[in-house]
């Protein structure tokens, strides 16, 4: 392979893993649109080489968060059960009803969750002595001390989590644009955590649909190799950035990379992409 698209590999995959381990999101949305746009790589094919990405950049990310307390381990695998099922039941819904109106939808709710944390200061609920099952802590490094939380609306979250599989599964966009928002705005989970946690239970997913692609073929073993190295180190970098941030930045920056997907899905829908 040319050593400057190995570099370029390297560099795409470094700068989307850290964006993508800030937000937990995994870097998804911008993988597939450089793979495609600018190395001329097929949709499957892009989406394979972005699957094994995401699984580096969750990787690397999730070490660090786990270890330090910031990835919610309980609520990920609990909240994954129902995304799980919600993202089978999206493919299949997903053949029923236009592409178009699915991106439109997509797009709305994304921009809903832009200006909900624009304008609405974070909700964190205080556990108290009684608070027992859901009540978690951490250590945040910016401020240096130990901050406690409740998590809220269990049931709730759970079924919204099946809707966020089933949209992110008939979009092709990664859930963690959706399930950030919903265990931040919704769960009142620190946005910190909901990253760190979104960041641990992508990986899980992107794995089992990497190992498809790669059973039928689908998968650049070069093009995956090179964005996997960078997205590795990425991810390094992303978590010393998130863990210094303090969580008004990273719910404004947040919101901003949410209403820049909303537009590229718009135009998407559009037929402009």
């Amino acid at each position: 392979m040319d050593p400057i698209l190995i570099f370029g590999l390297l560099m795409i995959g470094i700068g989307a893993s850290i964006i993508g381990t800030i937000f937990g999101m995994g870097g998804g949305i911008i993988f597939i649109p450089v793979l495609t746009i600018i190395f001329g790589l097929t949709a499957n094919e892009a989406a394979a080489v972005s699957l094994v990405g995401i699984v580096a950049t969750s990787t690397g990310a999730a070490a660090i968060y786990v270890k330090s307390g910031l990835s919610n381990v309980r609520l990920g695998l609990m909240l994954e059960i129902t995304t799980s099922v919600g993202a089978i039941c999206g493919a299949v819904i997903a053949t029923y009803l236009a592409n178009w109106l699915l991106l439109c939808i997509f797009s709305m709710m994304l921009i809903y969750s832009a200006i909900h944390m624009i304008f609405h200061a974070e909700r964190i609920v205080e556990p108290t002595e009684e608070d027992g099952e859901f009540t978690f802590s951490y250590i945040d490094a910016k401020e240096n001390k130990e901050k406690r939380y409740r998590v809220e609306n269990i049931k709730s979250g759970l079924t919204m989590c099946t809707a966020a599989g089933m949209i992110s599964s008939m979009t092709g966009v990664g859930g963690g644009v959706i399930k950030v928002p919903l265990m931040n705005i919704h769960m009142h989970v620190p946005i910190k955590i909901a990253s760190a946690t979104s960041s641990y239970m992508i990986g899980i997913t992107a794995f089992s649909g990497a190992i498809v692609y790669f059973l039928h073929g689908d998968l650049l073993l070069e093009y995956a190799a090179a964005i996997a190295i960078g997205a590795y180190i990425g991810s390094i970098i992303g978590t010393r950035i998130a863990r210094c941030l303090n969580a008004n930045s990273i719910r404004k920056y947040f919101s901003i990379v949410l209403l820049t997907v909303s537009i590229i899905i718009l135009f998407e829908a559009g037929g402009y992409l």
